[in-house]
């Protein structure tokens, strides 16, 4: 099974044909995709301006996306290497126990879903890099009244699986970037009753 880095190289290979490397990119999503796999292609396409079933497009529209996809993967691994050294640290310190935010790490290790998308269509429309950025700035900073990725203060919880959601950029956000208040509003506002028409 071929890892990122070799599907990087076929996409940005002249020799393949347009629709392998097209392919080679949608299988570096099953190694690394932040908002989900089918929303990060979604997300590619647009910024890319490819069309999601093109088989025969521009080669360079390929490589820019896969740029910007090696930079977000690139800022997710520096933040590992930097949560592992610190886990280690707390370990040899005699801390064993995982907080809030080491156990959302623990579910999105290796960078898919890390700012799961549920609806493919609904994403934040900055780059990739960007998003990671700041949803990282965020969790180092601790917790905060809204959506890490874009300030938006609409926080709806989508359910006991899914959990709090940004109604305005649509990511899923993690529960370790919001204060209680935040989460208990978000839950609130599931369940607050329709108004009457009368």
């Amino acid at each position: 099974m071929a890892g990122f880095r070799s599907l990087a190289r076929q996409v940005r290979d002249p020799g393949c044909d347009t629709a392998l490397r097209r392919y080679s990119l949608r299988k570096c999503l099953e190694r690394f995709a932040p908002y989900g796999h089918r929303a990060t292609w979604d997300h590619l396409c647009r910024r890319h301006r490819f069309g999601p079933e093109d088989r025969e497009l521009d080669p360079g529209r390929l490589v820019a996306a896969l740029d910007e996809l090696e930079e977000a993967r690139a800022v997710w691994l520096a933040y590992e290497e930097r949560f592992a050294a610190r886990r280690r640290r707390e370990k040899q310190e005699g801390l064993r126990g995982l907080g809030a935010l080491d156990d959302w790490h623990r579910r999105v290790w290796g960078g898919n879903g890390v700012v799961r998308c549920e609806d493919p269509a609904v994403h934040p429309s900055d780059p990739l890099p960007e998003v990671l950025r700041r949803l990282i700035g965020a969790l180092e900073r601790g917790p905060g009244e809204a959506c890490p990725v874009c300030a938006g203060p609409r926080i709806e919880w989508a359910g006991p699986g899914l959990g709090p959601v940004c109604g305005d950029c649509g990511v899923g956000v993690p529960r370790a970037a919001l204060t209680s208040g935040a989460l208990a509003r978000a839950r609130g506002d599931r369940r607050r009753p329709l108004a009457s028409a009368a």
